[in-house]
């Protein structure tokens, strides 16, 4: 895929208005009495799964949405100096993957909702594409990632009660997964006039 940059400005107003955005939802999620948190993920129900898509959107309060916050503009500025279109299939990776596996590995009768399973999409995304792409400026970047966000990684086990470690887990593959189909190394074609000669052009 092209590598198409975003200016660092550019990227920072864009991951700003975002943010925005998700406290101006819990601003409306809070005046309503948690309507909107019947738009999070349903375990285990098949009209759940359309909330695969709304669920990161949303959070069960502010103090909840606090926490994602900061790494969530962080990581999300990071891949998008990179390109929208890196960005946009990285986030889509990791929303799915965190969904599905958030509503198949939940228990019943639990709904998911919160921007973790996109920030460790993210997270794994930083640090996996530096290991196939093998470009200096993306391995340090994963580096300096891995540095001050690796601890979240144990959020893929379970643990305290009420978080969703099963959508950081799911989250957590699909960046991997998505850094492995945007920065694998193809095997570069060799063409030759015949058998056993390669061109030197």
């Amino acid at each position: 895929m092209k590598q198409e940059t975003v200016r660092p400005a550019q990227a920072a107003l864009v991951m700003a208005t975002l943010l925005a955005g998700l406290w101006l939802l819990e601003v409306v999620d809070t005046l309503s009495g948690g309507a909107l948190d019947a738009y999070g993920i349903e375990a285990r129900e098949l009209d759940g799964l359309p909330e695969i898509v709304t669920a990161p959107f949303l959070h069960a309060g502010f103090q909840h949405l606090a926490s994602n916050s900061v790494p969530f503009g962080v990581l999300g500025f990071l891949i998008l100096l990179s390109g929208v279109a890196r960005w946009l299939l990285s986030s889509l990776a990791s929303i799915v993957s965190s969904g599905l596996f958030a509503w198949a590995l939940t228990p019943a009768d639990t709904i998911v909702l919160g921007a973790s399973g996109l920030i460790f999409g993210w997270l794994t995304y930083l640090i996996a594409r530096g290991v196939w792409s093998r470009r200096p400026a993306q391995v340090l970047v994963g580096l300096a990632v891995l540095l001050v966000y690796g601890g979240l990684i144990w959020g893929v086990l379970p643990g305290a009660a009420g978080i969703s470690w099963q959508a950081h887990l799911g989250g957590a593959v699909g960046g991997v997964l998505a850094a492995w189909l945007l920065h694998r190394r193809r095997p570069v074609p060799v063409t030759g006039s015949r058998v056993g000669q390669t061109s030197s052009w």
